[in-house]
């Protein structure tokens, strides 16, 4: 009895520890505010962003990330990670976004981020109530027996993520998180800060990442 009960607590401790990790990140991995100019955005959107997120950033195309209102910090570190910088690889990798950012100047993905961070994101739905439901319970609780931490903790109960720290999720296509979540857990991805993602998505089992993939989509 004593030893299932210790192992109980010991799993409380990790559990809860994850959580603590996942509160006081932000303070380690905000940055500055990003400025732009959205004007000076606009002919690079209609002629190289269109084709992917369209014009207001909200993608017709599952396979492709919503842009629309995300904070511009987070986008313009995303764009920044697809470039190579200093001849180093890029820490992000990504066949044609690489092309796609290769000729962006610093301010030309300043301008994309605040231009995409002002366009109204439009409403989604998840597709299948059950799994939603679900997914509803790990964004929310987490996997307690897992240590996995609650994806409301740092992303916001209703998605909206923090402001130059955690990025907005709510309403992205469940593909596009799913396939991002799978990236972490398989380290084919890894320009999360403090690999807080990664450590998350590589205690998730497939189907887990598709429920909480599927609640997401659905959160406005």
């Amino acid at each position: 009895m004593d030893h299932r009960r210790s192992n109980r607590q010991l799993k409380n401790l990790r559990f809860w520890a994850a959580v603590a990790v996942a509160l006081v990140a932000p303070v380690a991995v905000a940055q500055g505010v990003v400025k732009g100019d959205p004007a000076k955005a606009q002919p690079i959107v209609t002629q190289v962003c269109v084709a992917c997120h369209a014009v207001d950033g909200n993608s017709a195309i599952p396979a492709n990330p919503n842009l629309a209102g995300q904070h511009p910090e987070y986008t313009y570190k995303q764009l920044r990670n697809f470039k190579s910088q200093g001849g180093k690889p890029a820490e992000r990798s990504n066949g044609v976004m690489a092309g796609m950012v290769a000729n962006l100047s610093d301010d030309d993905m300043k301008n994309l981020a605040v231009y995409f961070a002002a366009q109204k994101p439009k409403s989604q739905a998840a597709r299948d109530a059950a799994l939603a439901k679900q997914g509803e319970t790990i964004y929310r609780g987490g996997i307690q027996a897992k240590g996995v931490a609650a994806c409301a903790s740092c992303h916001a109960p209703n998605g909206t993520g923090m402001p130059a720290q955690f990025p907005r999720v709510a309403g992205q296509h469940a593909e596009y998180t799913a396939a991002q979540l799978t990236a972490f857990r398989a380290g084919q991805r890894a320009n999360d800060p403090a690999q807080m993602m990664r450590m998350i998505a590589a205690k998730m089992s497939d189907q887990e990442i598709k429920a909480v993939s599927e609640y997401i989509a659905g959160l406005r």
